[in-house]
């Protein structure tokens, strides 16, 4: 369904201001009392720190009497808790659904940490802990959207549904059933995901693009027992042979990908400085970047393959044997334009025409993420007028190398409806990593947008 938004009401843009300017202390409260619940859904970790993480959001949600029904749900399986609250939005009215998770990443090594990460800390103007970005500020941002509607609009015509899934950390296995069986409850016209970031600190970004994912798991093997390699090398063909010559295939001399049938999109014409590549990745100096085209590209819209794992004898366990089978993983990241079925095909056909000496392939386990393309729309257009008010500077279309196959679940499974990846994150966020942080700026900001997204949202009606 399509709805008539032309452009932002400016009286808005100042009421939603001033609301930040007075309520964000307490926002920032909500967050650090939410960081400091170690809420992992992680299998054999103890899982009550996550229930209290839902029993906590399900109680801020119910105390903004913004809703209709508040109500913790386990997913069938892990049984994970997610919260689901609810307002029905009046006839004409957009339906709007907002999505962030509460569960988080395992803390890693403390000794990494210059903070403890689940005593968050505020230094300078990041507040330092796990999940303070990821995605625990989303969660917050949602909840502050829904009070600035309660405070800003006298009637509220806009439906207002708030998903805060409890698994995403560990894959979202649940996430298909879990949405077909609460359908009734997560149907929406438009869907709002606090789970992505932007391209710069100071530049807000909508995440139009996401890569897929396949990957696959296959074995080559040349003999029926490993042999003495004195004996027996330079005449027999080895299964590790066969599996590098093959490896190396997957790429040409610049590092791109080889593999025929892989598709890629035009570039985006978004130029970044190779200075700035080096370093959010860490590269070695002197070591070259890989690949042909715009750097962002490069992640954002080409395909790539990475050699994940390989089973053979590792070097303390090494001896001067010929193996007679080697098993290896490979992870592919299709182009937002692809396809994992035909991708896929695609890999099993390079694999199978590059093995040489007539060795044996036989294939394992495959893993499928499909890819994201967003399009234009009414939704697209007020994110990013609601983002340019906000941060004072226009948004950028962003692709994003990663895969997130909830996003394409969403649309699978509710294609008539609008979906907008937006986040809190920037690219010090350092998610899933040591140090995570969430930059209270960009914090400040992301609320009024995603106000201003239902406070107008609140005022247009279906074409």
């Amino acid at each position: 369904m399509s709805f008539n938004y032309q452009t932002l009401d400016p009286q808005l843009v100042a009421a939603t201001e001033d609301w930040v300017a007075e309520n964000f202390d307490s926002k920032l409260s909500q967050l650090i009392e939410l960081v400091k619940i170690p809420s992992l859904a992680w299998p054999d970790v103890d899982k009550q720190p996550l229930y209290k993480s839902a029993e906590r959001i399900s109680q801020l949600l119910s105390e903004t009497n913004v809703f209709e029904t508040v109500e913790i749900i386990q997913s069938a399986d892990v049984g994970t808790p997610a919260i689901i609250a609810r307002r029905q939005a009046k006839p004409g009215y957009p339906q709007v659904l907002l999505y962030a998770h509460h569960d988080i990443q395992p803390a890693g090594d403390l000794k990494q940490w210059k903070t403890e990460p689940f005593n968050p800390e505020v230094i300078d103007d990041r507040l330092f802990g796990r999940g303070a970005s990821d995605d625990k500020a989303g969660v917050v941002t949602h909840l502050a959207a829904a009070e600035m509607l309660r405070d800003l609009e006298g009637d509220i015509n806009v439906g207002l549904t708030v998903f805060i899934e409890g698994e995403e950390e560990i894959g979202s296995p649940n996430f298909s059933d879990f949405l077909n069986t609460n359908r009734e409850r997560l149907e929406a016209d438009l869907i709002v995901v606090a789970d992505s970031g932007n391209f710069e600190l100071d530049t807000p970004a909508l995440t139009t693009s996401l890569r897929g994912l396949v990957s696959i798991e296959f074995s080559i093997t040349t003999l029926d027992h490993p042999l003495h390699s004195g004996v027996f090398g330079g005449v027999v063909p080895d299964s590790m042979m066969v599996l590098t010559k093959l490896l190396a295939s997957l790429h040409d001399e610049n590092g791109s990908v080889a593999v025929q049938g892989l598709k890629q999109m035009p570039d985006s014409g978004i130029e970044v400085p190779e200075e700035f590549i080096r370093l959010q990745s860490g590269i070695l100096e002197g070591v070259d970047l890989i690949g042909k085209g715009n750097l962002v590209d490069r992640s954002w819209y080409q395909p790539s393959i990475t050699v994940i794992g390989i089973d053979n004898p590792s070097v303390s366990d090494s001896s001067n044997t010929l193996q007679a089978k080697s098993r290896c993983k490979i992870s592919a990241r299709i182009a937002p334009n692809d396809d994992p079925a035909s991708a896929l095909q695609a890999l099993k056909d390079h694999i199978v025409a590059n093995v040489s000496f007539g060795a044996k392939v036989e294939f394992g386990e495959v893993e499928l993420g499909s890819p994201y393309l967003a399009r234009n729309s009414w939704a697209t257009k007020l994110a990013k007028d609601s983002m340019a008010q906000a941060y004072g500077k226009q948004a950028i279309d962003m692709g994003v190398g990663g895969s997130i196959p909830f996003i394409a679940e969403f649309v699978r499974q509710f294609p008539e409806s609008e979906v907008l990846v937006t986040g809190v994150e920037d690219p010090d966020a350092r998610a899933h990593s040591p140090n995570e942080s969430q930059h209270l700026p960009t914090f400040r900001k992301a609320i009024q947008t995603h106000g201003l997204i239902l406070l107008q949202a609140n005022r247009i009606v279906a074409e």
